[in-house]
């Protein structure tokens, strides 16, 4: 309630603050225009005077409102004077929020911050956790080397603090550290290797992420505190259970032997049934191994099972990779529903868990198959998730259920999203190569899909018809004849070579066709795209050497185009076949091989997963989903063939073993067995005190729950402090059955495990709930403690007593289709219908195709930016270069030329301080490091003006001096070109009248009314592409603003007597009033 009429006041300029707080913020009450844009200044006048108020409440409401502004993304580091003198505040509210301010400010104000360095000392020896901890956090974001001893002494001292708040700042202060000096890493190990062997959960997770951040290559120090970690991971908080995990997962791979073995002794064993005992005997021996499973490596995956279930995507995927890497193949198919489940989370959770599926589903297809109707495409999807599921279901493909997915690939087709649409058209071609059965079926779909109205359908079915072809051309000759027509109608590059390549390969099947197509592609050759020329020019090579009666004038002609073009590739190629096929003195040697160099036999390709190559780096991790190793990634490392020594791990067990008194252990068993013997005779005896009743209840609800329960941070801290006697006990308890495990066989091996594990965790919970969470421990309290221990044998007993009834978990839930899935017989993949349905896929509607499209002309006029006079001799000019930026897709392309006009040599040319308004972003360019006299040098830039003409100020600066400068855009550099149709430009038009549309009447020159000199005009003036038109007097111009991608219509339409109507529709509208008017002159003018 407080936070809202804290809120409400800031809004309203008065309410509930203090007296100071009225007075000041009654004079700021917004007036108009100006009181609107001076409120934030005059707001923190006010809250400096409230700050410097003798009053606690006037310093306390004005610290709530200013971490209220941080909170809000609002910059108040102006106000770092006036909060640090509150730091030594004696009201532990202000303090607190002093500190909070302070973490988010230190690095930026270093000076002031170290003045107060002393106050943030006293504070870390303060009786409140809380400041101890932030004074901790404070000390470490300052980050000045000089500090560093004072920060390596608060760390060592904040490690063994009472609290375990502070502990776990002092882990997260570690890695502060480390990053700002390195050379501190041995005194930091010492530190970590300490707070490895802390028993709280709630330190675990953050001393964790140190070791992996300073020293992950030291294994050695996880050794000692591994079971404990296994045994605390279901109680550390979430993003500390991820950190394990990950860890973990390494640790495992380094000391257990594969337990992927044991499925190639399986296999292996029925083989060699002919040999003798002795070699029989030897190849058993060898192949028990792997069976027998470590009992630390069976402790890791059993207890990172229940963490399947966390509410949390990150925690649930941490473990699914743990299965994956580490556990037997046999029991990885638990994940699946997990990750399944997690399919119903928001998109980026779903982009990340897909593409894991997709690596996961290459390699083990049956871990979801049952699944396969989860992967299904819906409607609302992104165009990513869309093409991540296509992937998985094409992984998952076989015989059984390919008559299912071509059905369902074929509504895909028909899809809006034309680049999903190409994809599934990719997906029908990989189906068709790996399963035989129905490479025919798909071949003839595609072929249907060739008369399809939709140009990006067509031009990707001939891409993947022509790589289907190259497996069996022999059989399709009139597939490409069929092709062959295609030519007049298709304007994809891409598609166009892949024709005229199949064409030129098969160029003896086709004698007739083959001749035509290239006497038609000599005829637009000057207006073909590179890769279709190129594809010209080889098919021209091949007839050239099979029917050089026809051809040899033809491919002469378009050897000599080629000569002669702009791309020095064609130019090249053109050379190169010259020499190759027409023979001269020269070239006699090679020109008997032609034939068998251009005509050899190609391999067919392989249409694989671009997830293929991807299992090599660990699933989960940001190098997996970038497909490229990042900074800081942690290879996993191959599992060992022989393991190390297990016993490393039994340390702590026995350290733990002597610090107990021989009388203690020696009374601990007696009253074990005696609380035992009582409770199986009495099973509904009432309990002697209500305190025991009411932990015995509580236990109960929890063990429930399936040990899943979240504990607070103060049940941990007291877990740790005041339970460490039963915890001994537990563990001499597992140390015997450690002991005990060795001797039986696997099933008592399994059943003990069980046991121990379920009365650690009881354990554990019943004290958590018990014991009081206070730092200082009295004399009654350990009192109190004892009696917990007598509880707790009496209740594990007990439990080990009741049956073991099966947990009802979430992955238990018939939330999915159910796991069985009918068998389709092979024989319906080639049904009749499936044909017919097939035969079928291709679209009822087209719809419209607006795509950007190169600029028709690039303006080289440029603008200047920085005089010489006014630079000292550094002059600086820009023009737009009207090319898609690589620095964002809202962002406008702009180049600056240096020049270095003086005799000596300028030095760190770089960008200085921007001033930028509200919304517009740059990105610069790389610093200069030397420009040489009279040097010239031309770097790019991107500017998102959010579609505005608004300028961009910022500071060009050399070594010794800064310059101001601005960029301001013409308005018609803001736009990209756009191809469309005339249709869809009459279509969109019509969307865009009313409020939308910008008109005027204008007077053109008669030089001025032809075609050609009203395209030159309106394309210098603006960045606008050509719609083609069916009428001579109208011309239409197409463009979409850079940042919000509105369109921008422009129509200029001839009239009687040298008059001319100009239209721009546009949801835009400042932009399209400013566009006309510039347009205007231009178009009058003579």
């Amino acid at each position: 309630m407080s936070s809202n009429s804290f809120a409400y006041s800031e809004q309203s300029g008065g309410g509930e603050a203090t007296e100071l707080g009225q007075e000041a913020t009654s004079t700021i009450s917004p007036s108009g225009a100006f009181g609107l844009f001076s409120s934030d200044l005059k707001k923190n006048e006010d809250l400096k005077q409230m700050l410097e108020s003798n009053k606690d409440s006037a310093k306390l409401d004005a610290m709530k409102r200013i971490v209220g502004m941080i909170a809000k993304g609002k910059n108040a580091s102006e106000l770092f004077p006036a909060v640090v003198k509150n730091v030594a505040s004696k009201n532990i509210e202000i303090k607190k929020l002093v500190y909070v301010y302070l973490v988010r400010y230190a690095e930026e104000q270093q000076d002031l911050a170290l003045l107060s360095i002393s106050t943030f000392q006293r504070a870390l020896k303060d009786p409140n956790q809380l400041i101890r901890a932030s004074a901790l956090r404070v000390l470490s974001s300052i980050r000045v080397p000089i500090i560093v001893p004072i920060m390596m002494l608060a760390i060592k001292e904040a490690s063994a603090d009472l609290s375990p708040y502070v502990r776990k700042n002092a882990a997260h202060a570690i890695q502060k550290l480390y990053s700002l000096d390195p050379e501190q890493k041995e005194m930091l190990i010492e530190v970590i290797e300490k707070l490895l062997k802390d028993k709280s959960t709630l330190v675990a997770g953050s001393v964790v992420m140190a070791f992996e951040e300073v020293c992950p290559d030291r294994i050695d120090l996880i050794h000692k505190n591994y079971r404990k970690l296994c045994n605390l991971l279901v109680d550390v908080e979430e993003w500390g259970q991820v950190v394990i995990i990950h860890m973990l997962t390494r640790y495992a791979r380094t000391q257990f032997v594969s337990p992927w073995k044991e499925d190639e002794g399986l296999e292996d064993n029925e083989k060699n049934f002919y040999e003798s005992d002795d070699e029989q005997k030897e190849k058993t021996d060898k192949r028990k191994k792997p069976y027998t499973m470590d009992p630390d490596h069976r402790l890791l995956i059993r207890n990172t099972k229940p963490l399947l279930q966390s509410r949390n995507a990150a925690v649930v995927m941490a473990v699914a990779q743990l299965y994956w890497h580490i556990s037997p193949k046999s029991e990885a198919g638990i994940i699946s529903k997990s990750l399944v489940r997690l399919l119903r989370s928001n998109r980026e959770v779903q982009y990340i868990v897909l593409q894991n599926i997709a690596t996961m589903s290459i390699h083990r297809k049956g871990m979801f198959e049952p699944y396969l109707k989860s992967f299904y495409v819906r409607s609302t999807d992104p165009t990513m998730i869309k093409t991540l599921k296509l992937e998985i279901l094409t992984n998952l493909a076989n015989g059984a259920n390919i008559s299912t997915l071509l059905r369902e690939f074929q509504t895909y087709v028909k899809s809006q999203d034309k680049q999903f649409a190409a994809a599934t058209i990719q997906t029908i071609g990989r189906c068709a190569t790996n399963i035989s059965e129905v490479t025919d079926t798909c071949l003839s779909g595609l072929v249907c899909l060739l008369s399809n109205r939709d140009e990006i359908v067509v031009a990707e079915s001939v891409v993947v018809i022509k790589k289907l072809l190259q497996m069996q051309p022999a059989q399709h000759g009139e597939i490409i004849k069929h092709m062959a027509k295609l030519l007049d109608s298709i304007t994809v590059p891409v598609a166009r070579a892949s024709i005229l390549w199949l064409i030129g390969e098969n160029c003896e099947r086709v004698p007739k066709i083959a001749p035509d197509v290239l006497r038609k592609m000599a005829k637009s050759f000057t207006s073909e795209d590179d890769l279709v020329k190129l594809q010209i020019l080889n098919l021209g090579a091949k007839l050239y050497l099979t029917n050089s009666k026809q051809t040899k004038l033809l491919t002469q002609y378009i050897l000599n185009l080629g000569k002669y073009d702009q791309n020095y590739d064609i130019r090249d190629r053109t050379r190169f076949i010259r020499q190759l096929i027409v023979p001269n003195e020269k070239n006699g040697a090679l020109s008997k091989y032609a034939k068998k160099i251009f005509l050899a036999q190609k391999p067919a390709p392989l249409l694989e997963s671009p997830f293929k190559d991807r299992d090599h780096f660990q699933l989960g991790t940001l190098s997996h989903t970038l497909n490229t190793k990042a900074t800081g990634y942690l290879e996993l490392s191959n599992w060992p063939e022989v393991a190390p020594d297990p016993s490393v791990r039994n340390v702590e067990v026995i350290e733990l073993a002597k610090e107990l008194t021989p009388g203690k252990a020696k009374k601990e068993n007696p009253a074990k067995k005696f609380y035992s013997e009582s409770e199986e005779e009495e099973d509904s005896s009432d309990s002697s005190s209500d305190s025991e009743s009411e932990s015995e209840s509580e236990s109960g609800e929890q063990d429930k729950e399936g040990d899943s329960s979240d504990d607070s941070s103060e049940d941990s801290s007291s877990e740790s402090e005041s339970g460490s006697e039963s915890e001994v006990e537990n563990k001499r308890t597992a140390k015997k059955n450690f002991k005990t495990k060795g001797k039986g066989d696997s099933e008592d091996k399994e059943k003990e495990n069980e046991k121990s594990e379920t009365s650690d965790s009881s354990n554990m919970e019943s004290s958590s709930i018990e014991e009081s969470s206070s730092d200082s421990k009295s004399e009654s309290e350990n009192e109190s403690e004892s009696r917990n221990v007598t509880k707790e044998k009496a209740k594990k007993t007990k439990q080990d007593r009741n049956p073991v009834t099966k947990d009802v978990s979430l992955l238990d839930l018939d939330d999915f289709s159910p796991v069985f899935t009918p068998v389709v017989l092979p024989t319906p993949a080639l049904s009749p219908s499936l044909i017919a349905d097939l035969e079928g896929l291709n679209l009822s509607t087209s719809s419209s195709v607006i795509s950007v499209s190169t600029p028709v002309f690039v303006p080289m006029k440029t603008h200047v930016l920085l005089h010489r006079m006014s630079g000292k001799g550094l002059a600086a000019h820009y023009f737009f270069p009207r090319q898609p930026c690589i620095f964002g897709d809202k962002m406008v392309s702009v180049q600056i030329t240096f020049n270095n006009t003086t005799d000596r040599k300028m030095e760190n040319i770089h960008l200085g301080e921007k001033k930028l308004p509200i919304g517009m972003q740059m990105h610069v360019f790389n610093p200069i490091e030397s420009l040489e006299p009279e040097g010239s040098i031309t770097v790019s830039m991107g500017i998102d003006f959010c579609d505005s003409t608004q300028t961009a100020s910022f500071q060009l600066c050399t070594k010794d001096d800064c310059f101001s400068v601005n960029i301001q855009p013409p308005v018609g550099e803001l736009l990209l070109p756009v191809a469309m149709s005339e249709k869809d430009f009459k279509k969109e038009q019509g969307m865009l009248t009313g409020m939308n549309e910008t008109s005027t009447v204008i007077i053109i020159a008669p030089q001025n009314f032809t075609s050609s000199v009203i395209l030159q005009k309106v394309v210098n003036v603006a960045n606008v592409g050509v719609v083609p038109s069916g009428q001579d007097n109208i011309h239409r111009f197409a463009a979409k603003t850079v940042h919000s991608g509105s369109l921008m219509l422009v129509t200029v339409e001839l009239k009687e007597g040298s008059t001319a109507q100009l239209i721009i529709n546009t949801e835009k509208t400042v932009i399209g009033s400013v566009l006309l008017r510039e347009l205007k002159p231009v178009l009058s003018q003579g």
